[in-house]
């Protein structure tokens, strides 16, 4: 009986195509949506995973004021990494990154990429893998060697179809500099600075002959426990005031950021984009649904003549009510299942398209359930008043009906 009131729901919903495929439209469009939705938000909570990845939940970062809107020139340097050793008690260890864009050639090659100057304790605090070659050492900061140690991605732009590197030298902004590493890929950033596409040489030389004032500076410092992270924090900031000889009534020449924080309201920015546009889907599906009870009303009113044929021959009021209810739940799985596709689909042209360098979507499944089930509970909703009407229907005022 089921099969036989599913099969007359099909075949009323493909005798008025046009008015089927118009319904179907809007929860097309809000599955699609949501589908499409939640891949933005795993694709953004993935991206916050990966440019935080390696830095560890008591990582504390100092920044250079400069550039930020502040009047104050910022005497941030590189040996206030030491500073910060020496002169607090709650900081485990730091280390200063002096960063910047050059222009790197290799042969015919040349690219701009992030050349960004370090010590020999940056790769240990940044859990970075060395893949061949060798570090730098303590030496080679001390003596401003010329050493170039390369991201994977600096690899690829460098020497595309060679796959010896070590001992080759590179011009870095016109100087001669060796390569004597490389570095495993890490698919993380430093701001907006992607550590595969940099090139990593001592922060001394980076100073002295590459980026000098251009350069900007940065220390990543470890508190000794999570939860000193807030009085290593207020040891530091007044070592660093100190150090630059600020006066109280002066701000801060520098900026810092604890980790957690960064992580947290990252995490939260992305959270709120996926409910905003969720929302949105959400409202999309509700007006859709709206469409179908429309729908619904005017397919009762076009057949209230067989419904009372129907009710004249026999029929319960329970079956009337389940074929109309079918018929709005059948048209609501359909359209959901196409926007499943379609949302899919949107999510792979994306990944494989230039689009993918501004915006990663990950596919999710609970996505494509809460899509589902919501097209599903939009036609039961709206198809249920519809269908109760028509089985409520008096046989004898329905047969008069014209």
């Amino acid at each position: 009986m089921l099969l036989e009131i599913i099969k007359m729901a099909l075949e009323s919903l493909y005798a008025n195509k046009t008015r089927t495929i118009l319904s179907m439209l809007g929860i097309i469009i809000g599955v699609s949506t949501v589908i499409a939705v939640f891949a933005i938000g795993q694709g953004a909570q993935k991206a916050v995973n990966d440019q935080f990845q390696g830095l560890s939940a008591n990582s504390i970062i100092i920044m250079s004021m400069r550039g930020r809107g502040t009047t104050a020139s910022s005497k941030l340097k590189t040996e206030d990494a030491q500073i910060i050793i020496d002169n607090t008690e709650h900081v485990s260890g730091a280390t200063a990154v002096i960063q910047g864009n050059k222009n790197i050639a290799y042969g015919s090659e040349s690219n701009s990429l992030a050349v960004v100057g370090i010590d020999e304790k940056y790769f240990k605090t940044s859990s970075m893998e060395l893949d061949q070659g060798r570090l730098f050492t303590e030496d080679d900061i001390k003596n401003e060697e010329k050493y170039v140690v390369l991201g994977s991605g600096a690899i690829e732009s460098l020497f595309p179809d060679e796959q010896i590197f070590l001992g080759e030298t590179i011009k870095v902004d016109g100087k001669k500099m060796e390569i004597i590493g490389s570095i495993k890929e890490t698919g993380r950033s430093m701001g907006p600075t992607k550590t595969d596409d940099s090139i990593f040489i001592p922060n001394s030389t980076a100073q002295k002959s590459i980026l000098g004032s251009d350069g900007q500076i940065m220390i990543y410092a470890l508190a000794d426990n999570v939860d000193n992270i807030e009085i290593a924090t207020q040891e530091l900031t007044s070592a660093l005031r100190e150090e630059h000889k600020l006066k109280s009534t002066q701000e801060d020449d520098f900026r810092i950021m604890d980790a957690g924080s960064m992580i947290s309201a990252a995490q939260d920015t992305a959270s709120l984009m996926s409910l905003l546009l969720t929302s949105i889907a959400a409202i999309t599906l509700l007006v859709s649904g709206i469409g179908i009870m429309n729908v619904m009303f005017v397919t009762v009113a076009e057949r209230t003549k067989e419904i009372g044929i129907a009710k004249a021959i026999g029929g319960k009021q329970g079956d009337i009510l389940t074929q109309f209810l079918l018929e709005s739940v059948v048209l609501s799985i359909i359209a959901g299942s196409i926007g499943i596709i379609i949302g899919n689909g949107i999510i792979i042209i994306v990944n494989s398209t230039n689009l993918s360098s501004l915006i990663t979507l990950a596919p999710s499944a609970k996505g494509i359930l809460i899509g589902f089930g919501f097209s599903v509970l939009v036609g039961v909703f709206f198809g249920f008043y519809p269908a109760l009407k028509a089985s409520c229907l008096d046989p004898v005022d329905a047969l008069r009906s014209e």
